[in-house]
C-alpha cells in the first residue's frame, strides 16, 4: 500500500511576501450616532463607504442586528482580507477588528486609515487598541 507524503513545514518560518497589518480595537464608552450601533443596515454601507475611502476593495459583506433594541454583527470581505465590527448599545460597547495583507503592495497606511475612521465615528472615551505585525 502507497502511503502519502505529507509535507512538513520548515522549522524556522520562510521569508513571506505577503506581510500584513491586524488592529484591533475594544471601544467603550461609545458616544456616537445610535444608527451605527442598532441599524444594520446603516451600519454596512457605512462600513462599506468607509473601506472605499481607504482605498481598500470589498468584495461581500453581511451584517446582522439583533432586533430593535440588540446590536449588529458585521463583516466586510476586502481583497486584502476583512474587516469585522460587533456592537453592543445598552453597554456603549464595539469590537472592531481590522486586517489586511498583500503580495504586491504595502495595505499598511490603507489599513490605518480604515480603522481610524471607524474609531472616531463610534468617539470611543475609552478606547483600547492593539496592533498586530502578521507575516
Amino acid at each position: 500500500m502507497d502511503q502519502a507524503v505529507v509535507a512538513r513545514p520548515p522549522s524556522r518560518p520562510a521569508h513571506r511576501l505577503a506581510t500584513g497589518l491586524h488592529l484591533i480595537g475594544d471601544l467603550y464608552g461609545c458616544e456616537c450616532d445610535s444608527r451605527l450601533m442598532y441599524d444594520a443596515a446603516y451600519l454596512e454601507e457605512f462600513c462599506k463607504q468607509q473601506v472605499a475611502d481607504a482605498g481598500l476593495t470589498s468584495v461581500g459583506s453581511l451584517f446582522h442586528g439583533f432586533g430593535e433594541d440588540g446590536g449588529v454583527t458585521g463583516v466586510v470581505v476586502l481583497a486584502e482580507s476583512h474587516l469585522s465590527i460587533h456592537t453592543w448599545p445598552e453597554s456603549g460597547y464595539v469590537t472592531l477588528d481590522v486586517y489586511v495583507c498583500n503580495y504586491t503592495e504595502n495595505n499598511r497606511p490603507k489599513a490605518q486609515k480604515l480603522f481610524d475612521s471607524l474609531q472616531a465615528a463610534f468617539n470611543p472615551s475609552e478606547p483600547r487598541l492593539h496592533r498586530v505585525d502578521r507575516a
